[in-house]
This record gives C-alpha cells, structure tokens and sequence, in this order.
C-alpha cells in the first residue's frame, strides 16, 4: 500500500514550523525534507526517522520499523503529536547534511 499524498501533506503540515518544509515522491512513497535536507521517510501512510543519537532522547519509547525490503529500522514518528514531531525534525535537521548534487549525465 502506497502513502497517499493527503497524508504527506498533513505530515508537511505537522512540521511546516519547524523551516521549509517540502516533499518529493520516490518510488510509491515519500520523503519529507526540511532546508532541504531528508529528514522524514514516509511509506505506507508511516513516518520514519533514521535511529540518530540527536533524536534517542525524543525517541526511546518509540515504536521500530522497517519502512521498505532492505532498509535498516526506523523509529516510527507518531506524526500526530505535534509537539514532538517538531522537536525530531529540529534535531535531526541539524545533524543530516544536504544532499550531494547529482552529476550531470
């Protein structure tokens, strides 16, 4: 099952405080990203943040996941707390480079 674009836009909504919050689909599912860096991985209608020390304080109760075959476990962000949902994306957006421009082919 494949995210719907309603819900990545209400997880746009839930973090829209927390910079320039925009979003890019891949493969059937989504990324959020904010200043333009990856911060949230969005699959199945779930929010995945990578297990990151920045954000082990907000996220020690959370519940593990892997969002896609091959992937390492997520936390599973409950994008519905407001609250903390801004507090993950501030500290990992500190602490997740900008992605490497592409070569031209």
């Amino acid at each position: 099952m494949a995210t719907d674009k309603e819900f990545i836009e209400y997880v746009c909504e839930q973090i829209r405080e927390t910079g320039e919050v925009t979003y890019k689909k891949m493969f059937g599912e989504y990324m959020a990203y904010v200043n333009a860096k990856p911060v949230l991985l969005v699959c199945d209608n779930t929010v995945y943040v990578k297990q990151v020390d920045a954000i082990q304080e907000f996220m020690q109760d959370a519940e593990k996941g892997i969002p896609y075959k091959g992937a390492k476990e997520h936390y599973i962000l409950d994008i519905d707390d407001s609250e903390l949902s801004e507090n993950v994306v501030k500290a990992l957006e500190k602490v997740t480079p900008l992605p490497k421009p592409r070569k031209k082919k």
